[in-house]
Order: structure tokens, then C-alpha cells, then sequence
């Protein structure tokens, strides 16, 4: 049966996980394209219902998705082009969706490799930039993101957007400071800080694995005590008037310097 109505409980429950609050409550998410519902298929996320309009889904891409051995035993729900569009977060929407669970990790039952990396975001609060940096991170290698303190939604519709996916393949992580000082002493696990303050050019220092990259707030930078626990500060040099860099865009550029100096190791280690 195709839902037709705006008004039906299972529409109004999806456009309700919209908001941060109805996303604590009950866990879940919601997607929508082919290339978000693709990745989270292909990766295996728990997805509790799949949300079709097919007068709107008419890619062969899209098509195989729904033939998927992964999602054979998930619930779907037909809708028609005009419920899609009122649930949809971007404009010309492709016709597939779904509602999946979070998945959160605990500091504690990570396993941490010797090569790991790590991205720790200090009451980071836009979510087009901390979804900027889990596609940054995904796409460098990293295990995860540390979020720290109180900072933006990694489900808000706007940080899926920009993750591109990538939310599928990382470890999402929230932690208080005192946990993630412990857990990271504890795994012996270095701390490399940025900051405009900081006497080291980013490119001048060897960076140790394990390793988390410790990334400020938007407006604030990194805390005094957050600066006082980094094994070593790094920053990135500017020309011109701008007095600072998008935190997402820093965080790519740090993380790409840590990517080439561990394909420059790759290469010289037998």
C-alpha cells in the first residue's frame, strides 16, 4: 500500500527525526539519496525501514539496492513523489531513504591498533563542518571521531549530507575529557593539538602512531587545558588578510600531511 498522506504516524515520525531531541530519544536516523542509502546497505548498517517512492527512484543504481541481500528482511514503505518531497532534505530527491540506528562506540572496548588514527573535535558546533570532517576522515584512513564536550549532531540531516557516507564507516564516539585523558594514557596514545599560537609549522614534525589530532570549536580554538595535555601543538601557516581557516578544511589539511608521511613509511619499510 502506498502512504499518500502527510498526516500518516509513520511520516510524521520520520519528519520528527529531524530534530536532535526525537534523534536521542529514539536512536534513530534518517537518510536519504542513493549514494547515502547505497553506503549504508554496502557497509552493513542497521537499517530499520527502507523508504521508497518509485516514480522517483528510476536509477538502475537504485533499483539493485532494493535487490540487496542485506535488506531482503527490512521493512518497506512505499510512499508517493509528493511524501517523498516533503520528507526529503535536498532538492530533486532520488526516491529512496531509510531510517537507521545509531551506532555509538564506547572509548573503552575500541581496540586500538599501532597505526591508528584518531580525530577528536572539541565542542565543534556547525554539522556541515563536522560531517566535512568525517568524509575527510574516512577518506585519510582514520578509525573514527571523538566528539568532546557539547558539540554538533553527527545524525543531524545536514552532517549526513556532508559525510557523503562516510558516517557508515567510521566509529562515532562521544566522551567526556576526563574518560578520553584516561583512555588515551592508558593506550598510550599521542596527542598532536592545532593552533594559530603553536611554534611548529604542521609539516615540521614527525607524527607518532597511535595518534589522535585533537581539532577546536569553531570560534574558540582548543581550550588552556585541552593545549596543556598535547604531546605537541601544530598550525598551519597563512598569507594574505584571513586570520583563520574553516576547521573542517584544517582538519583535511592536517590529516593529509599525516597520510603521506605513513605512505612515505609504507614505502620505505620493508
Amino acid at each position: 500500500m502506498m502512504i499518500t498522506s502527510f498526516s500518516n504516524p509513520k511520516i510524521k515520525a520520520i519528519r520528527k527525526l529531524e530534530e536532535r531531541k526525537a534523534r536521542q530519544e529514539t536512536g534513530l536516523f534518517f537518510i536519504e539519496g542513493l549514494r547515502t542509502v547505497g553506503e549504508a546497505i554496502q557497509t552493513g548498517a542497521p537499517i530499520e525501514t527502507l523508504v521508497i517512492a518509485p516514480q522517483l527512484l528510476i536509477s538502475t543504481f537504485g533499483q539493485s539496492l532494493l535487490a540487496h541481500p542485506a535488506v531482503q528482511a527490512v521493512e518497506t514503505i512505499t510512499v508517493s513523489s509528493e511524501v517523498f518531497e516533503r520528507i526529503a532534505h535536498k532538492d530533486g530527491p532520488q526516491g529512496i531513504g531509510a531510517i537507521v540506528r545509531q551506532q555509538w562506540h564506547s572509548l573503552n572496548a575500541i581496540p586500538v591498533s599501532s597505526t591508528a588514527v584518531w580525530v577528536a573535535l572539541d565542542r565543534i558546533a556547525d554539522p556541515g563542518n563536522l560531517g566535512s570532517i568525517m568524509r575527510t576522515a574516512d577518506a585519510s584512513g582514520c578509525q573514527g571521531i571523538i566528539l568532546l564536550g557539547a558539540c554538533a549532531d553527527p545524525h543531524d540531516p545536514t552532517a549526513v549530507k556532508a559525510s557523503m557516507g562516510s558516517i557508515f564507516s567510521l566509529k562515532l564516539v562521544t566522551s567526556d575529557w576526563e574518560s578520553f585523558l584516561k583512555w588515551r594514557t592508558g593506550n598510550q596514545i599521542a596527542l598532536i593539538g592545532t593552533s594559530d599560537m603553536a611554534p611548529t609549522d604542521y609539516q615540521d614534525i614527525t607524527y607518532p602512531r597511535p595518534l589522535v589530532l585533537l581539532m577546536g570549536s569553531e570560534r574558540h580554538g582548543l581550550p588552556a587545558e585541552a593545549v596543556a595535555a598535547c604531546d605537541a601543538l601544530v598550525r598551519i601557516p597563512m598569507q594574505g588578510r584571513a586570520d583563520s581557516l574553516n576547521v573542517s578544511v584544517a582538519t583535511g589539511i592536517v590529516l593529509y600531511e599525516i597520510y603521506n608521511q605513513s605512505k612515505k613509511l609504507d614505502t620505505i619499510e620493508p
